[in-house]
């Protein structure tokens, strides 16, 4: 009896060993990443269907592990006028804008990354329906841009691919930033951004930021006005800027960005502006302009073109990526 009890005890034990061996094999190749906004976040194995809520973090991960790994992305990227992505998403076959929950569950998804400044009240749903969720920063500067990249790369499972982007970031700073030295500051210039996006342009955006590293003054920092607020035409006026950046964008043609230029050089009231007077103007490639992915470097080396030429010149669809990096 003494022996049978034991060997009871002992196949029991063999069991419980046997279901937890079980258990570690398939969490072993979990991991955790902690988002942006304190959420601890296991994810259970390296995503094969990643989905971004943003232009900008699709090109972070673009440049982390390609296309082939994307569920989805931004239709603005399919836009030659917005996009210096053209040529990647062209393997991707679904486009979106602003999905419902449904829509992103449809697609199955194995991991989501949402910027903190949309798409917000879908994350605690998303992840009720048991979706993996980070949540990162909605990128105001450089800085932020490569905290993107790094927590995209953890939430992914690369962490070395992370660090390599962000170095070759530096890398690229770097030598834009050996030429802006060379400008005296004599000759460095004013610009003003004249977005389509009214309260876009001024201190606490990626304009601001990339403007600093390209040894231009931004003409709506240097007057206070913050990122939110509106440039009036008399503010406008009293920064008289050097060179005035005018949109292109037309989102296929359905907006009139001709009449939107219009308003300002047309107004007589803004003739006596040194830009205007000087006819300085420049047309900034939008798919750099406004990136707030790792390309954003380039973003940089755009407004440098625009305002001190060719020493800063760049292709059209200059991308940064590790992808097939050793």
């Amino acid at each position: 009896m003494k022996r049978m009890i034991w060997l009871i005890v002992l196949m029991i034990s063999v069991m419980i060993v046997g279901g937890c061996g079980g258990e570690r094999t398939a969490q072993e190749g979990a991991y955790q990443v902690t988002d942006v906004r304190g959420t601890v976040v296991t994810i259970p194995k390296k995503p094969e269907r990643i989905m971004t809520m943003s232009f900008d973090t699709d090109g972070i991960v673009l440049g982390l592990v390609g296309p082939d790994k994307m569920a989805a992305s931004s239709v603005i990227l399919d836009d030659p006028d917005s996009s210096n992505v053209t040529h990647l998403t062209k393997r991707i076959a679904k486009k979106i804008t602003t999905p419902t929950v449904e829509e992103i569950l449809a697609m199955k998804p194995d991991l989501i990354i949402v910027p903190d400044w949309g798409s917000i009240e879908q994350v605690a749903n998303l992840r009720d329906l048991g979706l993996t969720v980070v949540v990162v920063k909605g990128a105001k500067n450089i800085a932020d841009v490569k905290d993107n990249v790094k927590m995209i790369a953890d939430a992914i499972g690369e962490p070395g691919k992370g660090t390599r982007l962000v170095a070759k970031m530096d890398a690229k700073l770097a030598e834009i930033k050996a030429k802006v030295d060379k400008i005296p500051q004599s000759e460095r210039k004013k610009v003003v951004l004249l977005s389509l996006m009214p309260m876009y342009g001024g201190i606490g955006c990626a304009f601001d930021d990339a403007c600093k590293y390209a040894g231009v003054t931004n003409g709506m920092a240097e007057a206070g006005i913050h990122m939110g607020q509106t440039l009036t035409k008399e503010m406008l006026l009293s920064i008289d800027p050097d060179i005035l950046f005018l949109p292109s964008y037309t989102n296929h043609g359905q907006i009139d960005v001709k009449a939107h230029r219009e308003k300002y050089l047309g107004d007589p009231a803004l003739a006596p502006m040194k830009a205007i007077k000087n006819q300085a103007f420049a047309f900034p490639r939008e798919g750099y302009l406004y990136n707030c992915s790792q390309d954003i470097v380039f973003a940089v080396q755009e407004i440098a073109y625009a305002v001190y030429g060719d020493d800063f010149r760049l292709g059209k669809d200059e991308h940064l990526s590790v992808v097939g990096d050793n």
